[in-house]
């Protein structure tokens, strides 16, 4: 999980607690909720179980499918407060869910490199 592929890279734990951290910002965003992510932690995750991390991810999961569901179509177009300034309800899910896959080919990239190393 901590194997860096190069420098200035980031490891399969990294990539995974980025995208934990991204998607439940952007549910917390569009509930209006307080946002509780340290993201500079995300980049120093370090000696964490596989284990650990799967649980991580399926609590976000958890999360979204408890959280999305009290939201409706006609909240979308409402604006939330974010640290860059307003965003719709709509665009924080978006970016969220862009962002998170962005990382996911990051991390099928860093996973086809730590295969190959072997060979």
């Amino acid at each position: 999980m901590d194997w860096l592929p190069g420098p200035d890279m980031n490891s399969v734990a990294v990539l995974l607690a980025h995208i934990t951290g991204v998607l439940r910002e952007g549910i917390d965003i569009a509930l209006d909720e307080p946002p509780g992510r340290v993201r500079a932690q995300e980049f120093q995750t370090r000696d964490v179980l596989s284990a650990e991390m799967l649980r991580r991810l399926d609590a976000v999961i958890d999360y979204a499918r408890d959280a999305l569901p009290r939201l409706g179509l006609e909240d979308l177009d409402k604006e939330r407060d974010d640290d860059d300034g307003p965003i719709s309800c709509g665009m924080a899910l978006l970016h969220a869910l862009e962002h998170a896959y962005l990382h996911l080919g990051h991390l099928q990239i860093t996973c086809q490199m730590w295969r190959q190393r072997e060979k």
